[in-house]
Order: structure tokens, then sequence, then C-alpha cells
């Protein structure tokens, strides 16, 4: 069909076989639509951030619920071999915290946010001999497997690796946010650890768009 519909990329497309998802049920019943799906992940999504108050200056919450909700449904799908049958848990899905989608773009808002607040004052003023601390190592460490990674899950084409990979480099950066501080730092070694966080949000900004997902700056 996609050949026949002009598609010069039909060729090269590939299925790749999947599992069953157990136990998504949504208010309407037992048979799952898509459509269901989607509308759930939004109005969960948008109850979950109710609560949050920084959900207020968000200029369209509907958006923002909309594309955390897609990222939470995405992560759970991919962290797996495709292959698995998997039980399906909306509590799961919707964590903030641990190996979830929503904690991945909770760790993209926030470093977006810390771009935000001090690039201005330190992103041309930097040394990257400053960055000496085991998390930072840590992190860089991490940052250079990213084209390891990208080339092991176009081989066997699983983006559980791309999955994985992001969810270890979330962790590290929350790691290195609590304990390589911005403020009050000498200039190159505020502009070092911005810089290194900078990088960290690039790469899982390039991840997530790797996996159909659009990050977001604020949630």
């Amino acid at each position: 069909m996609l050949k026949i519909m002009g598609y010069d990329w039909a060729e090269r497309c590939q299925h790749v076989p999947f599992g069953v998802v157990q136990g998504m049920k949504t208010r309407r019943g037992d048979v799952t639509f898509l459509e269901d799906v989607l509308n759930e992940i939004r109005l969960k999504m948008l109850q979950n951030m109710a609560s949050i108050k920084t959900t207020k200056e968000l200029e369209n919450p509907q958006e923002t619920a909309e594309r955390v909700g897609l990222a939470a449904l995405i992560i759970q799908d991919f962290r797996g071999l495709l292959l698995s049958d998997y039980q399906f848990s909306w509590d799961r899905v919707f964590q903030s915290r641990g190996d979830t989608g929503v904690f991945l773009q909770y760790t993209h808002a926030r470093l977006h946010s810390l771009e935000e607040t001090f690039g201005c004052g330190y992103l041309n003023d930097f040394n990257t001999a400053c960055l000496q601390e085991p998390q930072s190592v840590s992190v860089l460490q991490h940052l250079l497997r990213f084209d390891e990674v990208l080339y092991r899950s176009s081989q066997d084409l699983q983006p559980r690796h791309i999955v994985s990979y992001m969810l270890t480099l979330s962790h590290l950066a929350a790691v290195a946010h609590k304990t390589l501080q911005i403020k009050d730092s000498p200039p190159e070694v505020a502009g070092a650890r911005l810089h290194l966080f900078k990088a960290v949000r690039y790469v899982l900004a390039n991840g997530m768009k790797l996996l159909g997902i659009t990050p977001v700056c604020r949630m």
C-alpha cells in the first residue's frame, strides 16, 4: 500500500512483531480503542497536573498533558522486548518517579528551566576541565554511549535500548542536579556544569523524538 501511495522508502520498511498488552481497559469496557486510550491519557494527566502549582503557568495545559501522557504510554510499551506480552497498569504508567515517560519529560522540563534561569550569564564562560566531580564524570561517560545505543537499536529494531539509555541518563542527571550547584559557583565552574546539563537535555530531546515523543519544556 505504501508503495502504491508513492513512498520511495516503502521498500525499506520491515515488520517488527509485537506482543499482547494485557489489562488495558478504559471506561467503555474490555475492548480498547486507541481513541479511548488517548482520551484517558489526556484526562488522567490533567488530573495529575491540576495539583501542581506550575500547571497554572502553562500556556496550553491540554497539549502538555497529551504530550506527557503519550510519553508515558510509549515508554511503557517500549521498555521491554517488543515481542513480549506485558501487564498494563495505569498507576505505573503515570508515576512521576522511576522508569517512566513522565519522569523523562519531567527531567527534560527541569533542565530546560535551568537553562532559562542561568543561560544568559554562564553559557559563554566555561571550562570543561572544571568537570571533575564523580557525578559529572558519570554523566559524561554515559553521554558518550549514545551513538552505540542508537546503532544497537538500528540493528535489532528494538527501541528498548534507547529507552533504557535515556532512563539511566535521567537518573544520573537527577543526582548531578542535586550535587552540582550552578548558583554561587565560580563562573567557569557554573558554565561548565550548565553546558553539561544542556548536553543531557539535548540528548534526551533527540532520544525522545526518535521514539515519537515530543519533549515538553514546562509541566
